[in-house]
């Protein structure tokens, strides 16, 4: 059985401050998570000065203001980004951070070493920044929130394009892309680096529209590794996301929901996110195998809990047996009900006492 990969999304919930970073690597490590993710960025290559925040970001952090401002009260230096990564080291769990710019990209692959990535939804149709990730080599996970199956197939035709051609460096084109796509050593390449995210983009994200099932159709559509980056409240989708044999979990996180920021709102607190750890690895394990048997632990309550055909009445040996001197009571030590219909009109083997288990010639 391979184990679901959780990620405890911190992003930006350490409100700019790198000593609740730490403390939040602390909780991931207590909950018991595989990966712990951030978000680098720098506000001035992220957005404009102008660009206006999303709804939620203003009902979250009571206040309105650019994204950039807001933003860059959330930005982490590269030097902290680095002090994070080197305590995750020492702490044995894997530190990841989502880039949402170039320049971030690199710090994260070239002066970090990392070797595994992730894209947000937001990026998935910015195919030069998705061609960065994928010209790096390292395995990407692609988030897919807003997205329809042609966006997330032309997002796939650009990694698989990055991926067959980093030392080739043939002229991107749509054309390229998709040539890339549709070859062998592509989709090779797709299978053993990518992994799918389904996700809906909103804090929180409406029950509702959640839409679970579309986690079959991009396995069916794309034959990847698909997982989910759960944006709900509570746990309950993610468990749910795990029974329809999702890989990997992204579920934002932080020390507190009344923090003031812009996710604290639409994420879960340390005791919530131990339970999803372990509501996880219960379900996982609960899966099991395609096959419909017996456990091993039900093999001994078939004798409790089945019935057997027993004598209603006084039989004598060599009688006819009859619907008028049978009848059905656990426990199920003797002949089965399902053989009801083969017995009647044979003959007992003794005498029978009422309630005794019935005995007969064959079968």
């Amino acid at each position: 059985m391979i184990s679901t990969l959780i990620i405890a999304e911190a992003g930006v919930n350490h409100n700019g401050s790198e000593e609740l970073a730490i403390k939040l690597v602390d909780a991931a490590i207590d909950a018991g998570v595989d990966i712990i993710k951030f978000q680098t960025f720098k506000a001035d290559e992220l957005v404009t000065s102008e660009a206006k925040q999303a709804d939620y970001q203003i009902k979250n952090t009571e206040k309105t203001e650019s994204q950039w401002s807001m933003l860059k009260g959330l930005e982490l230096s590269f030097d902290s980004h680095m002090s994070i990564k080197k305590y995750c080291d020492s702490r044995n769990i894997e530190y990841l951070s989502t880039a949402f710019d170039s320049l971030s990209l690199k710090f994260l692959t070239e002066t970090m070493n990392l070797t595994r990535l992730k894209i947000p939804s937001g990026e998935i149709t910015n195919a030069p920044f998705v061609l960065e990730h994928a010209l790096t080599g390292c395995d990407i996970i692609l988030s897919t929130g807003m997205s329809t199956l042609p966006e997330i197939e032309f997002a796939l035709a650009v990694i698989a394009y990055g991926l067959i051609n980093r030392t080739e460096k043939l002229a991107p084109s749509r054309d390229a892309f998709f040539q890339a796509y549709k070859s062998k050593e592509g989709q090779k390449q797709l299978k053993e680096k990518v992994t799918l995210l389904h996700c809906t983009t909103e804090y929180p994200a409406p029950f509702n529209q959640v839409n679970l099932k579309a986690m079959d159709l991009m396995a069916d559509t794309f034959d990847l590794p698909i997982g989910y980056s759960d944006h709900t409240a509570g746990i309950s989708v993610s468990l749910a996301a795990v029974a329809r044999e999702a890989c990997v979990i992204e579920k934002h996180f932080t020390l507190d929901r009344n923090m003031q920021g812009p996710d604290h709102k639409a994420s879960i607190e340390p005791d919530e996110l131990k339970a999803l750890v372990a509501g996880i690895r219960e379900v996982e394990v609960s899966l099991g195998k395609a096959v419909k048997i017996a456990s091993s632990c039900e093999e001994k309550n078939k004798a409790i809990a089945r019935k057997s055909i027993i004598a209603k009445k006084d039989i004598r040996k060599g009688e006819v047996l009859t619907e008028n001197n049978l009848m059905i009571k656990r426990p199920g030590t003797g002949i089965s009900p399902n053989q009801y219909y083969e017995i009647l009109g044979r003959k007992a083997l003794d005498n029978f006492k009422p309630e005794q288990l019935i005995r007969i010639e064959s079968v």
